[in-house]
Order: structure tokens, then C-alpha cells, then sequence
């Protein structure tokens, strides 16, 4: 699945409670979409979050269904600017998007550091090493805006809850050299202090284990309606999935 063919989480939570709203007035889509003079196909893309909402039309919906509620409203409005990293020219509408609506991450990697608690130097050798041929500028944005989704580790108001299982391997590729490599070490070590984050590491010494096939996060929400996401990248896209989501036990 593209980043693009996925709707911003914003839209995807906000469909869900416009579709409530019409379940609880007992309406089909049918008779729903007739009512605020749009056709079916139309309403069910807004439920779903592929189509944007506005105030105006909220309200619309809240008439017809005859159910006021203002924080709806104030979803719309969260719904409508765009997200923070396009400031950064980053268009991605997947993880990013998930990561800052949530408020727990379970990661596994078992190539990279994460993203998460990666130094600056790292993340730019990473990023420089990738197919993507990027400009010094778009790089530099790049790394900004990862430096900008690891604040949520230290936010006093929303912080990000991180547990993190990388396997041994990760520490032993000397990406950007040996000295680089020793001051992310550091820096893990660090960062494990804080009281967001759990990290814990797979040694060669467990031998198999179900995570080396392959690299996955699953993402939690504080909203009790919001299921877990499990997020899976690979060379040719990526895979979501949502609903009761376990990680599996590592050793």
C-alpha cells in the first residue's frame, strides 16, 4: 500500500465518528447522503476518510442526524491544516502521521537503529545511504523532522511512550564509521535512561527467533475507539493493519 492511498489518521478517526452519528439516527448511507444532497459513494469516502470534512458540512450532518456535538466540530478543525511535517517538504500521510496521534510504540528492528534513538549523524548517513536521491537541503529536512518526532520522548504534555527490542546486530553495523557508531551507542544508552522508553536487546546468543523476518512497529492510541496499528515497511511499500494487535515474544 502507497502513503498516499492512505487517509491522514485525523480523517480516518473523524469518519469513524461521522459514520456513528448516522448509525445512531438509524440512517442508511442511501437515505443519508440523499438527505445532505450528495450522492452514496461520496459520504461512505468522508466515513472512511478519504475525502476531507468542513465545518459547514459537520454541521449539515448534525442537523440531519439531529445530534449536536462540539467536539466533533473541534475534530474537523484538528483535521483540516496540514500536517506538521510538510513545513519539512515531507508528504508522507502513513507513519508519520500515526506516530503523532499516538501515544505508545512498539517497535522491532532488526537492521537499523530507530528512528526514534538515532543521532543526527547517524540518520544523516543512514538517509544518504538509501535510493532516495535526495538534495542537501531535503536531507537536512529530513533529519530535522526526525529530530522533531523524538521531542514526543521528553514532552511534558503528550509524550510518546516507546519500548523498543532491536536485535544485537544493529549495534555491530558501523554505519558512518567506528566513532560515529560508538556516539550512538551513547546515545541508546541515553536515551534508555528516560522513563518513556523501554529498549531491550535480542543477543546473538538467543539464536532464532520469529523477529528476524523482518522489521515492524505497532502503534497504540489514547482514544479507547482507536485499535492498534501495526505498521510494516518494505523496498516496495508498506502494510497497515488494524484491530487487536500482539507482539509477538522475542526470546
Amino acid at each position: 500500500m502507497s502513503p498516499k492511498s492512505i487517509p491522514p489518521f485525523r480523517r480516518r478517526r473523524l469518519g469513524r465518528r461521522i459514520r456513528e452519528l448516522r448509525e445512531g439516527a438509524r440512517m442508511t448511507l442511501e437515505v443519508a447522503a440523499k438527505a445532505l444532497d450528495m450522492n452514496r459513494f461520496t459520504l461512505a469516502r468522508l466515513e472512511s476518510g478519504a475525502n476531507k470534512m468542513d465545518v459547514h458540512l459537520a454541521r449539515s450532518m448534525m442537523d440531519v442526524y439531529d445530534c449536536y456535538d462540539s467536539e466533533l466540530l473541534d475534530e474537523v478543525r484538528k483535521a483540516v491544516p496540514p500536517g506538521w511535517w510538510t513545513q519539512y517538504g515531507i508528504r508522507d500521510r502513513g507513519y508519520i502521521d500515526m506516530e503523532t496521534e499516538a501515544s505508545h510504540v512498539r517497535e522491532f528492528s532488526v537492521i537499523n537503529v530507530p528512528g526514534l534513538l538515532q543521532t543526527e549523524e547517524y540518520t544523516r548517513s543512514l538517509l544518504a545511504a538509501g535510493p532516495a536521491a535526495w538534495t542537501d537541503e531535503q536531507l537536512a529536512n529530513h533529519v530535522r523532522a526526525r529530530r522533531v518526532r523524538q521531542r514526543r520522548l521528553v514532552d511534558v504534555d503528550f509524550p510518546l511512550h516507546y519500548q523498543a527490542v532491536i536485535d544485537e546486530a544493529v549495534l555491530h553495523r558501523q554505519v558512518g564509521g567506528r566513532a560515529l557508531m560508538a556516539a550512538q551507542c551513547a546515545h541508546i544508552v541515553a536515551r534508555a535512561q528516560l522513563p518513556t522508553v523501554d529498549l531491550r536487546v535480542v543477543p546473538f546468543g538467543a539464536g532464532a527467533h520469529v523477529g528476524m523476518d523482518g522489521a515492524f512497529i505497532v502503534l497504540g492510541f489514547p482514544e479507547g475507539e482507536d485499535h492498534d496499528i501495526a505498521y510494516i515497511a518494505y523496498p516496495t511499500g508498506l502494510r497497515i493493519s488494524s484491530g487487536s494487535v500482539k507482539s509477538p515474544k522475542l526470546g
